[in-house]
């Protein structure tokens, strides 16, 4: 059985204090970008000599760090204590979604295991439920349950669908292969308090045409890490020297998109190294 997790991007972000529990209140806006997906395969394993409950692979971009910190094993091992009958899988992944970018592959590699598993085993979890397990491997997770384009509130898990509709526009999204972890972001961003935007509320604004986003709906992760990685800017330069509407960071970075006239056909002499995805 195969899903394809999709990616994200943030349509604003306003970061607002840090909360008690160590997590920081925020606003954003997700939209789902159902053009750029991984390839997410699992198979009941017949092999007798399986040790690991979970026998993981991947193809296509490298996936570093600790196997057991992989949200797709994660989601497996949440699932497993909830149904211990869950038998042993086989799991792969062709990665796609560039890592580190604020695009949020592995959260939707994560919360696609959970659908997948819940439709292949017939766990019977309804949608909330489903967002419940999804929230204990990550902020983003709940988002890619629903997603479809929503309002988020608290830590990211707050979700209210909202209309936003792009389906007339083309996307390109840029990532020059910089990593910007998110708590690098963060430290960045306290450092420079002054970069946060003001506090009209994101719904307002993406109701207003998208010629007035540039100036209005601000991402206050961007301006302090292109302060630290310049090349971001230059990059988001680019986009808006070749027409586009509107260009922006996501998430805490570093990929960056842009939203075009459906007939654009901007041409860019980005690096070769540089992963360019559009979509139409």
């Amino acid at each position: 059985m195969i899903l394809f997790p999709n990616a994200k991007i943030n349509l604003g972000l306003r970061i607002l204090h840090k909360r008690i529990d160590g997590y920081h209140e925020l606003q954003t806006i997700f939209y789902p970008v159902k053009g750029l997906t991984d390839a997410l395969e699992l198979i009941i394993s017949n092999d007798d000599n399986q040790q690991q409950d979970v026998v993981f692979s991947s193809t296509g971009l490298t996936i570093k760090g600790n196997e057991n910190d992989n949200l797709c094993i994660k989601a497996y091992h949440l699932l497993k204590d909830a149904f211990p009958h869950l038998p042993k899988i086989k799991m792969h992944l062709h990665k796609v979604i560039p890592m580190g970018a604020g695009l949020g592959g592995g959260s939707s590699d994560g919360a696609f295991t959970l659908m997948l598993l819940n439709e292949k085993f017939n766990l019977g979890l309804s949608l909330d439920q489903l967002i419940d397990y999804a929230l204990k491997l990550g902020s983003d997770c709940p988002f890619f349950i629903i997603n479809n384009t929503c309002y988020a509130e608290g830590r990211g898990e707050t979700l209210s669908p909202i209309d936003c509709p792009l389906d007339a526009y083309k996307m390109i999204v840029v990532h020059s292969g910089i990593h910007v972890s998110t708590s690098e972001a963060f430290k960045v961003l306290q450092r420079n308090e002054s970069y946060v935007s003001n506090d009209e509320d994101l719904r307002v604004i993406i109701r207003k045409p998208i010629s007035v986003w540039k100036d209005e709906l601000i991402n206050d992760f961007q301006a302090p890490v292109i302060s630290t990685h310049p090349e971001i800017g230059i990059i988001i330069d680019k986009l808006y020297h070749n027409g586009a509407l509107y260009a922006s960071l996501s998430g805490s970075g570093s990929a960056v998109y842009g939203i075009f006239e459906k007939d654009a056909n901007p041409i860019f002499d980005f690096s070769p190294d540089y992963f360019v995805h559009r979509l139409k």
